[in-house]
């Protein structure tokens, strides 16, 4: 659910400028990064350890969460307003799959139990690049697709990358127990873990709300041609600007309408005598040599 808003909020970016491009991008990180560390904390409502209580350090737990937040909105927004798509791509997957991973065992640092846990190196590099590898896919399909069934599609893609991610960084971690029992300190997953997982999903199902009652349209249209197909938006190219004041041509004032100082007399015909045939003389506007029309 969370990658479906994440794309739809992307979809909705890519439509639009200024202001309301930040806050879809912001929306759709917001979304992401929500749905990840909330994966990885449902997923931990399943970790037991044979013999020992399972507790949660509430200053690392929410320290996991501003990582999740603050990383997966950077790549987002890297490649939103990034003008090079595969320089983007590159430092923002890298860059946001790192912080999942960081989300994940800064996570993982949080758990309190009657001994230590300790972790497979080569599962933890596996977990890693998987990680790296699901982030740039996530961010390539947010800004490709742009079909519902793609969305769905990429969606799920998603889901089941960053799944792979924190079950292959659970599959490195094994447990030793400490050799005398004692208490365990921190909150336990009903006090505290389950109540913001709760809170976060009431977040997502909010953000889906507006989304779906949110115009599909968000900017104002050029012109009122509707017959004419919208220009597709390169969103890595820089925008245009309109040419500088100085930069456009001159408008060419009209030639001035030259007028004669003194307008020539109208030409005469010779007199007749007067007799009854002869017409008499009309003098038209249109013979003068200085003619005004």
């Amino acid at each position: 659910m969370a990658a479906v808003i994440g794309l739809m909020c992307t979809v909705r970016a890519r439509d639009a400028t200024g202001h309301a491009k930040r806050n879809w991008l912001i929306t759709g990180a917001g979304s992401l990064a929500a749905g990840i560390w909330t994966l990885h904390f449902i997923a931990m409502l399943g970790f037991r350890v044979s013999g020992s209580p399972i507790r949660y350090n509430v200053s690392l737990t929410l320290i996991s969460l501003i990582v999740a937040f603050l990383v997966v909105g950077g790549g987002v927004l890297m490649v939103g307003y990034g003008k090079d798509r595969n320089r983007a791509l590159i430092f923002g997957g890298l860059g946001t799959g790192i912080g999942v991973a960081a989300m994940h065992y800064t996570g993982m640092a949080s758990v309190r139990i009657d001994g230590a846990l300790a972790y497979r190196a080569e599962l933890v590099v596996a977990s890693l690049a998987i990680a790296v590898a699901a982030a740039t896919a996530a961010l390539w399909l947010a800004f490709t697709v742009r079909s519902l069934w793609g969305a769905l599609a990429a969606a799920l893609v998603m889901g089941i990358a960053v799944s792979s991610m924190h079950y292959t960084g659970m599959a490195s971690v094994s447990a030793k127990l400490a050799a005398d029992p004692g208490a365990v300190a921190g909150a336990t997953a009903g006090e505290f873990v389950v109540p913001l997982t709760i809170g976060l999903g009431a977040l997502l199902l909010a953000g889906f709300t507006v989304i779906a009652v949110s115009p599909v349209e968000l900017g104002e249209p050029d012109d009122d041609d509707d017959d004419e197909p919208p220009a597709e938006e390169n969103l890595f190219a820089p925008p245009r600007r309109p040419a500088a004041p100085e930069q456009r041509p001159a408008a060419v004032p009209p030639a001035p309408v030259r007028r004669a100082e003194h307008p020539r007399p109208l030409p005469q015909r010779p007199q007749r005598p007067a007799s009854g045939d002869d017409p008499p003389v009309v003098q038209s506007w249109l013979t003068r040599p200085d003619s005004r029309s």
